[in-house]
C-alpha cells in the first residue's frame, strides 16, 4: 500500500515541507484544487523533490478543457521526471456554474469523454496518430507541429479519476487508470459498493482490480496531546456534517442506516447553522467515519480497516518531524 500525504498550509515553507515528506518516505505527494491551483502546487512539489510520486487530488476537470488538462499533465509529468499522476474531479453544480462560470451537463458521461480527449490527446503527442476526436461535449480535431509539445519521452501520467456515485464509479472503471474514493465512505460500503462496480466496469474492458489503483482519503483525526487531539475532532466533525448535507454523499449514509442524518443537516446547511450542523456527527458516527489517536494509534486503525482495500491511502500525521518517518514505515509495512 502506497502513502501519500496532503499539505493543506500556504506557500510559505511549502517546498521546504514536500521535500521533508520525501525525505520521510511518503510515497506521494497529493494536491488539491480548494484554495490554490493544485498544477501550480505540483510543480512546486516536483522541483523539490526526487522520489515521490506527484498527484492532483483532485483538479476540477470541469474548469477545465480536455487540452489544457492534457498540457498541464505532460508538462507536470516532464518537471517531476515522469512521477505525475493525474487526479480529476467533478465538483458539484453550483460550483462549476457559480465559481467556475463553467457549464454544467451530465458529469459522468461527460468526465468519461473528457478523459477519452486527453488520451485522444496524448495518442496525437506521443504516437504520432492524426487529432480527431468528436464527441458529444468536446470536439478536437486541430493540432499541428508549432503546438505539439517537446520532450515527449516519458510514459503518458496515469489518469486518476474521484467517484463516489455508481455513474462515476463506473466512469472510472470503463477509462481510467484509477480511482480516489471520498472521504465520506466506509470499508463496508468499499467492498459492499464500490469493488463490485469497479470489477464490473474493469471486466468489459479486460482488467482485473490488480490493473487498477484504488486511493483513498480517509478522515484522520491525529495529535499527540489531548489539546491537539480535540481540536483534530472537531476540524473533522465539521467536515463529516458539511459532507453529510449534500446530496451527492446520501447514498454511503443510507448504507450505514444513517438517512435521517442527511435529513437534519441538509436544511441547516442551507440556513448557515454550520456549528449547530456539527453537533449532528456525534461519536458514533465520528469512529465510522474517521480514525483517530496518536499516531501510533491511526497507524493500527489505516491498517486495520483499509489494507487489502486501498491501493494508496492518504494520512497527515500531527507528530514530531523526526518521528514520522517511522509512522509512515509502519503504515507500509507488510
Amino acid at each position: 500500500m502506497k502513502i501519500a500525504v496532503y499539505d493543506i498550509k500556504g506557500y510559505a515553507g511549502y517546498g521546504d515541507r514536500v521535500a521533508a515528506q520525501d525525505a520521510a518516505g511518503y510515497d506521494t505527494i497529493v494536491t488539491d484544487e480548494a484554495k490554490t491551483d493544485p498544477f501550480v502546487r505540483s510543480a512546486v512539489a516536483a522541483s523539490r523533490t526526487s522520489r515521490a510520486e506527484i498527484m492532483t487530488g483532485i483538479a476540477v476537470a470541469f474548469a477545465r478543457t480536455p487540452m489544457l488538462l492534457a498540457y498541464s499533465a505532460h508538462d507536470m509529468n516532464v518537471i517531476s521526471g515522469g512521477r505525475f499522476h493525474l487526479g480529476l474531479g467533478s465538483q458539484v453544480k453550483a460550483h462549476i456554474t457559480r465559481r467556475y462560470a463553467m457549464p454544467w451537463t451530465h458529469p459522468a458521461p461527460r468526465m468519461k469523454e473528457m478523459i477519452q480527449a486527453i488520451h485522444a490527446i496524448w495518442d496525437c503527442w506521443y504516437e504520432g496518430k492524426s487529432l480527431d476526436f468528436q464527441g458529444e461535449y468536446y470536439r478536437h480535431t486541430l493540432m499541428t507541429p508549432m503546438f505539439t509539445p517537446l520532450e515527449l519521452d516519458l510514459p503518458r501520467p496515469k489518469i486518476h479519476l474521484g467517484a463516489v456515485g455508481p455513474y462515476m464509479t463506473r466512469a472510472a472503471a470503463d477509462v481510467a487508470d484509477g480511482m480516489i474514493t471520498h472521504s465520506l465512505t466506509t470499508p463496508a460500503y468499499i467492498r459492499d459498493v464500490t469493488i463490485p462496480m469497479l470489477e464490473e466496469g474493469l471486466g468489459a474492458r479486460g482488467l482485473a482490480m490488480k490493473d487498477f489503483e484504488l486511493s483513498g482519503v480517509p478522515f484522520v483525526a491525529t495529535g499527540e496531546t489531548e489539546e491537539m487531539l480535540e481540536s483534530e475532532k472537531l476540524r473533522i466533525r465539521k467536515q463529516i456534517a458539511f459532507y453529510c448535507s449534500t446530496p451527492s454523499y446520501r447514498a454511503v449514509l443510507d448504507h450505514q442506516g444513517w438517512g435521517a442524518l442527511h435529513e437534519a443537516a441538509l436544511p441547516m446547511s442551507k440556513a448557515g447553522q454550520w456549528d449547530a450542523m456539527t453537533d449532528l456527527i456525534d461519536d458514533e458516527v465520528l469512529a465510522a467515519f474517521a480514525v483517530v489517536g496518536t499516531g501510533r494509534e491511526v497507524v493500527a486503525q489505516l491498517r486495520e480497516r483499509f489494507k487489502g482495500l486501498y491501493d494508496r491511502i492518504s494520512v497527515r500525521f500531527n507528530a514530531e518531524a523526526e518521528e514520522i518517518p517511522d509512522l509512515v514505515a509502519a503504515l507500509k509495512a507488510d
